[in-house]
């Protein structure tokens, strides 16, 4: 790799200039998240019809580009339009002939929640000083947007990359890849290469210092607890489940005792095991439940096996159904299990580390988080891949916003990996 200055010091003309052009692209910046943002893509499992009409738009946009590749993998799904999920993976030469690398960013997104938490529509953005406010404008349109202007503003400058350079837009991350890069990896693996940089814009902290390389495994349970309704006024007759779902949320909280080590790689440094979602049972509130169900979402450090978290919730279960006669059922909703991490002196992990400290005078660290991304699904295919951004915590919330100054400080960090100028040593 070639050698840069250390932060502060003279940078080369090309790329002065192509930080020129990144900061002159805010209107592009609000233009594209205002498109972006309209296209709404939620998966079919979340309610939605999927990123058909936000992959017709980026296909537009990277056709702009004229890419040596540009390539629209169809994964089918009955249930969204079209009958199938679009990723959308273009390709451009470099001027070299080193690895290429890789942004990957997600077109889907959550659903908005709670309208009444929202200060406005979420699929229109607002603009405050240097905060766009939307749904997915965080999670994942800066990604989208930071790797392609980026890109954008190497070509407007009348250079090539000097890496090649793959941009990869997938469906499905939020409800699990299946239809996404897990997809795209069983499939069309030969797009990827174990030399490429591969880095998913998909996390990170507010500084941009975290460059994530490992993942905790993920558990989802479901728990269904069976009880006899009745008339509220006669409680004798029944058996409450939401009493015993009560019961046993406490009981679970044991979880937390049994899987206690901690791993100063990740944040936070210890197993997370919570429940969260509960659903709705009977609809008036003169009746006493026979019925209630609720979810527990675990994060489970490497250190443990998702299997045993799964066998000690069922031993738990089992204990609290026999103690208040109700039975109670455990299934698993989805499961993840950790990949091997991606190595802290990788290739990526370097290079980003050194672009980070040109473009902000920041020093990056490596971490695990608890949360999944699409990253484990490449280091299980035996691809080395750092998730990073610059990110406030405030994906899935209400209210979802980015920096304008965060998606032009990404984009000029992105521009330093397709330009290769980043130290190597």
């Amino acid at each position: 790799m070639a050698l840069c200055p250390p932060c502060g010091g003279a940078m080369t003309p090309d790329i002065k200039g192509i930080f020129s052009r990144i900061e002159g692209y805010k209107d592009e910046i609000i233009g594209l998240q205002k498109e972006l943002t309209s296209r709404i893509a939620i998966g079919p499992k979340n309610g939605g019809t999927g990123e058909y009409e936000k992959a017709r738009y980026l296909r537009e946009r990277l056709g702009d580009l004229k890419p040596e590749f540009l390539e629209e993998i169809k994964a089918s799904d009955e249930q969204a339009e079209g009958g199938y999920r679009p990723n959308l993976l273009a390709g451009w030469g470099g001027e070299g002939t080193g690895s290429r690398v890789w942004v990957l960013s997600h077109m889907d997104i959550v659903p908005p929640g709670d309208l009444s938490l929202w200060q406005s529509d979420p699929y229109k953005i607002t603009v405050e000083g240097d905060r766009i406010i939307g749904r997915g404008v965080l999670d994942n349109h800066q990604g989208i947007i930071s790797s392609y202007l980026s890109l954008k503003a190497i070509l407007e400058f009348g250079l090539r990359p000097v890496r090649p350079v793959g941009l990869a837009f997938v469906a499905d991350e939020e409800t699990g890849s299946a239809f996404g890069l897990e997809y795209i990896l069983s499939h069309h693996r030969d797009f990827f290469k174990e030399s490429d940089l591969i880095v998913v814009p998909d996390g990170g902290n507010e500084e941009g210092t975290m460059i994530e390389i490992a993942e905790k495994s993920m558990l989802w349970l479901r728990f269904t607890v069976l009880g006899k309704q009745c008339h509220a006024s006669m409680p004798d007759r029944g058996k409450n489940s939401l009493v015993g779902a009560s019961r046993l949320i406490v009981a679970l909280d044991r979880l937390k005792e049994t899987f206690s080590k901690k791993d100063g790689l990740f944040r936070p440094e210890y197993s997370t095991l919570e429940p969260t979602k509960i659903e709705a049972n009977v609809g008036n509130i003169n009746t006493i439940p026979g019925k209630d169900v609720f979810y527990l979402d675990c994060r489970i450090l490497p250190h443990y096996g998702v299997d045993q978290v799964l066998e000690e919730a069922g031993k738990i279960a089992a204990e609290v159904g026999a103690e208040i006669g109700m039975s109670i059922e455990v299934e698993e909703v989805y499961r993840q299990e950790n990949s091997n991490p991606t190595p802290v002196d990788a290739p990526v992990v370097r290079a980003l580390s050194s672009a980070i400290k040109l473009v902000t005078g920041k020093d990056a660290s490596p971490r695990g988080i608890g949360g999944g991304t699409v990253a484990a699904f490449f280091r299980k295919a035996g691809l080395p891949a750092a998730v990073w951004m610059t990110s406030p915590d405030c994906a899935h919330q209400p209210n979802e916003y980015c920096h304008i100054s965060n998606v032009i400080s990404d984009a000029k960090i992105f521009a330093c990996l397709y330009m290769d100028h980043v130290d190597g040593n």
